[in-house]
């Protein structure tokens, strides 16, 4: 991903000075906000790439749309303004975002089901991101009706495959290699 270097940079920076001023919760909270709204809207991601449009109406319009945002968030604006690297908003509140979770004990993980995880599933999925990683972390539920059923749980650089869809391939895998089924 382009720019993810200095995404990095930024967040970094942000996060540290947002730890001095003790407002890291509150510019966490700014960062989920800016990302939902650059991924909902295709006319500010166009505006923050846009070379033709001019710094000033770009700062302007950011914080007319999040005008509610604590101090560092809205100082970051200027700064990646003033560098040139406003196109790559999105790219440092999702760093910021990374950067939070990993320092705070909790981790991001991704949850694949046919349907979306009820609580009592979500406690299950808990439980095993404890055994597997010895602390608990963010779930976020992608659904995929192609896991027919069970979940496809992604921590980090770990997957535990317990859909119904793996076992499925993995009897398919079988009886193709067995050579007496294999022959009706």
């Amino acid at each position: 991903m382009k720019g993810t270097r200095a995404a990095q940079r930024y967040a970094k920076a942000i996060i540290s000075l947002a730890g001095e001023k003790n407002v890291t919760k509150e510019v966490k909270q700014d960062m989920d906000s800016i990302i939902k709204t650059i991924a909902g809207s295709n006319d500010l991601r166009n505006l923050l790439s846009s070379p033709v449009v001019r710094d000033g109406i770009k700062k302007s319009a950011l914080k007319e749309i999040f005008k509610d945002a604590n101090g560092v968030t809205l100082g970051a604006f200027d700064i990646l303004i003033e560098n040139g690297r406003i196109s790559n908003l999105d790219a440092v509140a999702k760093q910021y975002l990374k950067i939070y979770h990993g320092t705070s004990g909790m981790q991001e993980a991704i949850v694949t089901t046919a349907v979306p995880i009820n609580t009592n599933l979500e406690a299950k999925i808990q439980n095993k991101i404890k055994e597997l990683t010895g602390a608990g972390a963010l779930l976020k539920n992608v659904i995929d009706e192609s896991v027919i059923g069970g979940f496809i749980l992604r921590v980090g650089d770990l997957q535990y495959d317990a859909s119904i869809a793996r076992n499925l391939n993995n009897l398919k895998r079988e009886f193709k290699d067995n050579t007496y089924v294999s022959k009706i």
